[in-house]
């Protein structure tokens, strides 16, 4: 396949009245290319794996530099001998044998890579934990994936020992990287990694390894309830990797990776054959510097992280860079637009997919504000409608025959793809009845299955695609996922409070929501500013807390009582026009403290940082 075919047969038309006809043609030829990329690799026998092509690439450049972090570099060679050691201490320490699945509670940080390297040459799935959960979700998290061992940073040992008990009752074996541990139930693993082989580890080791075989579990809000894993299988993590190649990344690129390692997105970097620059975690002020002391080409986002650079002092220096694409999604368009502006020509690559979803988009024409661009290819390879939703009800509109109805154009929809072969759902371990809530049946045919996305998008006139919301039990803030019915059973636990109906709102100058509750108080008690706080600082990470609270007599109720949202969406949190008592979690006194005109102002302004 020739690369440059598409480009030089596109030049032969006259573009004027097809403004998108080469983004189009050019996205379509590498699409295909690499569905029959992804089809051999399903054909060769024994299977060929993301450990396969790493190997591969440690082949071909062992002296290659595959990851700088804080001054220090590692080439592709070391990482490979660095996996070799943690899957034979693993062996002889866990025991571990193929399927058997590891939990990783680990920051930003080198070994996350070469565990998770060292994991795959064992035949053992990874599960991600998300290093911001604590308490009932981070058990409740570990247990629903099946792990029978537990790797830990010590900069998250404070978290584990809280769970420690229950783990040790399930005999869980929790193995902390560190030369020592005198904790009884937790074992060191540092000590006997770098006493371990480095030799290569057989094949054999993971022979019964295929394409649907589960690489990894990711951990997902969905719609309702405590975090989910999302089984994520071989073939998921090969169309993770290919992204980069359809974005028009290769392996010359230095990519830039600020986003937690235990999201999806960040897989795709680990063997494309790239240099990667990690960090612990988003600096805005070192941002550009390290784009520039690197020579990074390709940057990850999310939509906060955009607007936090756009916040900056500016720079004479500010498009002094060699960055040309940025990977990533929920950015504002006029975020986007004033990123453009002050920081230059950048290819925006804006994504829609979920983590246990078939279908996603790309947005591969930088068109400001859309997720994707629908194609014929695509829509072919992997089926998905739009179909008409009742946002009151929170259930798709359906026609006298039962079935669903298809969307219009310019029409707020929502998006559901059909479960096929070729775009499977295979849903979340250990959890039939969430797995089974997002399978729709009958939509426009009797007998059909589609997997529900639970988002709202809109198609307009030119086959662009834009996000809308979420729709139900599900925010986004901060770039994660909350689950407002795990928020609930949380704030219900605080003293004083009877019900709580959890909901996400807007602030201007923000992207996502942020948490709001509305609660009602036991007869004969009061709300109870300290120990409110005290409650969801100690049980929720920062990005899930309740930065508001409303009052009220009695929460309204559904037909079915169903907690009714959409009303106290819509209100928001000025005081001027609620006259309920209102409530802002102050995190400088520590306290929810009365929310006052002042205070909401000062939000408005972004005086007050949330």
């Amino acid at each position: 396949f020739d690369p440059a075919a598409p480009t030089r047969l596109i030049r032969l038309i006259p573009l004027n009245f097809f403004p998108y006809l080469k983004a189009d043609c050019i996205h379509i030829v590498r699409s295909i290319g690499v569905g029959f990329r992804l089809l051999r690799y399903k054909k060769i026998k024994p299977f060929y794996s993301v450990l396969d092509r790493f190997l591969d690439r440690v082949r071909r450049h062992p002296d290659k530099t595959f990851i700088i972090f804080e001054g220090r570099q590692y080439s592709y060679g070391e990482v490979d001998r660095r996996s070799n050691k943690v899957a034979r201490a693993l062996q002889a320490e866990a025991g571990l044998r193929e399927g058997d699945t590891v939990a990783l509670f680990l920051p930003n940080e080198p070994c996350y890579v070469w565990i998770w390297l060292g994991l795959a040459k064992l035949g053992c799935p990874a599960a991600l934990l998300n290093f911001n959960i604590r308490s009932k979700s981070l058990l409740h998290c570990f247990s629903c994936c099946g792990a029978k061992v537990l790797i830990v940073s010590p900069e998250l040992q404070d978290a584990m020992e809280e769970v420690l008990p229950s783990l040790r009752e399930q005999g869980i074996s929790v193995y902390l990287l560190s030369d020592s541990c005198s904790i009884k139930g937790i074992s060191s693993l540092s000590d006997k990694i770098s006493q371990a082989s480095d030799r290569p580890l057989s094949r054999d080791l993971r022979a019964n390894v295929g394409i649907r075989s589960t690489a990894l579990y990711i951990y997902t809000s969905g719609t309702t309830g405590l975090p989910k894993a999302a089984v994520v299988t071989h073939e998921r993590v090969w169309a993770g990797c290919f992204i980069q190649s359809l974005c028009g990344i290769t392996a010359d690129d230095v990519f830039y990776v600020n986003l937690p390692l235990y999201h999806s997105a960040d897989k795709r970097s680990v063997i494309a054959g790239i240099t990667i620059v990690l960090r612990r975690k988003f600096s805005a002020s070192q941002f550009w510097e390290d784009c520039r002391e690197h020579n990074v080409t390709v940057m990850q986002y999310i939509g906060e992280t955009m607007r936090y650079l756009c916040n900056t002092p500016k720079k004479d220096n500010d498009k002094n860079h060699k960055v040309r694409i940025a990977i990533g999604n929920g950015v504002r368009s006029d975020i986007w637009s004033e990123f453009l502006n002050r920081f230059g020509n950048i290819h925006v690559r804006e994504l829609y997919a979920a983590t246990e979803g078939n279908i996603g988009f790309i947005n591969y024409t930088s068109k400001i504000g859309a997720v994707g661009r629908a194609n014929f290819v695509h829509r072919f390879f992997f089926p998905y409608t739009f179909i008409k939703f009742d946002i009151d009800k929170e259930e798709p509109i359906r026609n006298s025959e039962g079935l669903c109805i298809k969307a219009a154009k310019g029409e707020t929809a929502l998006l559901v793809g059909r479960i096929t072969w070729r775009s499977p759902f295979i849903g979340y371990a250990g959890d039939k009845q969430q797995t089974e809530k997002k399978r729709l049946q009958d939509v426009l045919r009797k007998g059909d299955l589609y997997f529900n996305s639970g988002d709202l998008l809109r198609l307009d006139s030119d086959n662009f695609v834009y996000f809308q919301d979420r729709v139900g039990d599900t925010f986004r803030w901060k770039g994660e996922n909350v689950a407002t019915s795990e928020v609930a059973d949380i704030l219900t636990m605080a003293p004083g409070i009877l019900e709580a109906n959890v909901y996400g709102v807007k602030v201007e100058g923000h992207e996502g929501r942020i948490g709001m509750a509305a609660v009602t108080i036991k007869e004969g008690e009061h709300f109870d500013c300290s120990g409110t706080y005290k409650q969801v600082v100690s049980y929720l990470p920062a990005y899930a807390r309740p930065r508001f609270i409303r009052i009220q007599a009695c929460l309204e109720m559904t037909g079915t009582f169903k907690m009714k949202k959409v009303r106290l969406v819509e209100e928001g949190f000025n005081p001027a026009h609620i006259r309920d008592r209102l409530y802002f979690l102050d995190t400088e006194k520590k306290t929810y403290v009365p929310l006052t005109d002042e205070i909401y102002r000062a939000i408005a302004s972004l005086e007050i940082k949330l």
